[in-house]
């Protein structure tokens, strides 16, 4: 007499009578608890792994001191002023970020170290006499840079592997209103720097930046009290030659912000 035929799942395929009866022993229940601890760790590592959040958005300020390069000075630690800045930043992945910036600044120099002729364009011996001055200015710097990051920025949480600390190269262009001493100037800049940032906690993060503000002026220096600085040697200036320039060391703190949506990895 033919037997019914019996339909088996895959489970008790591989799950026999005898796998059971060693499981409910003293030493299969040790087995199988240390098997579902070390499931239950490597469950939670997983999730662990795939909960890092990135954030689009970057807010938050900085100070630091600024120096000015011109025709009394050139030496780039010299005259030193202060700054400070608001700082925004678009983050559109772990290595590339568009920083905006609104900075107000004061730069400062004089000739004592430097040979200023009374009137360069004058033929008269009189014209070539060394003259003392000195000057003092209000920036406004409105500008907006790229970033690179080095590495992968992030809490290093994640399983794309980020790293808390990373340094960065950035470039740009920006707007530049000197005030101050009786005349206004505007001019055009380009920022060039490289900086390195840390993250203290998932959302908040330090920074340390060097960049120079190379201008389409050579007037950031020129005031009432010192107009023989616009051209003191009689050598016309064109594009960024014999230009002004100016940079910033800035300490900045900021704190992330709108979080990306995040996206299933299984």
């Amino acid at each position: 007499m033919n037997q019914p035929v019996r339909h088996t799942s895959l489970c008790c395929t591989f799950f026999t009578k005898q796998d059971a009866h060693d499981l409910l022993s003293p030493v299969g229940r040790v087995g199988g608890l240390r098997l579902l601890v070390v499931l239950l760790l490597s469950l939670f590592s997983l999730q662990g792994k795939a909960q890092e959040i990135e954030y689009q958005l970057e807010l938050g300020g900085g100070i630091g001191p600024t120096f000015y390069m011109g025709d009394t000075n050139s030496n780039p630690l010299r005259h030193m002023g202060m700054m400070g800045t608001v700082v925004a930043r678009r983050v559109f992945n772990p290595r590339m970020v568009l920083k905006g910036n609104l900075a107000f600044a004061h730069i400062a120099g004089n000739t004592h170290d430097t040979y200023i002729p009374l009137d360069a364009w004058s033929e008269t011996p009189e014209g070539g006499q060394p003259v003392h001055l000195s000057f003092g200015r209000n920036l406004f710097d409105l500008g907006a840079q790229y970033e690179m990051n080095f590495w992968g920025y992030g809490t290093g949480e994640g399983y794309k592997g980020n790293s808390r600390i990373t340094p960065y190269m950035l470039a740009g262009v920006g707007l530049t209103l000197a005030v101050g001493g009786g005349s206004t100037d505007f001019a055009f800049n380009i920022p060039i720097g490289v900086g390195i940032k840390y993250k203290v906690k998932p959302r908040l993060n330090l920074g340390l930046e060097w960049s120079v503000r190379f201008t389409t002026s050579d007037k950031l220096d020129v005031t009432n009290e010192s107009k023989q600085l616009y051209q003191p040697y009689g050598v016309p200036s064109n594009g960024f030659k014999n230009k002004d320039c100016y940079s910033f060391l800035l300490f900045s703190i900021t704190y992330d912000m709108c979080p990306k949506l995040r996206k299933c990895n299984n």
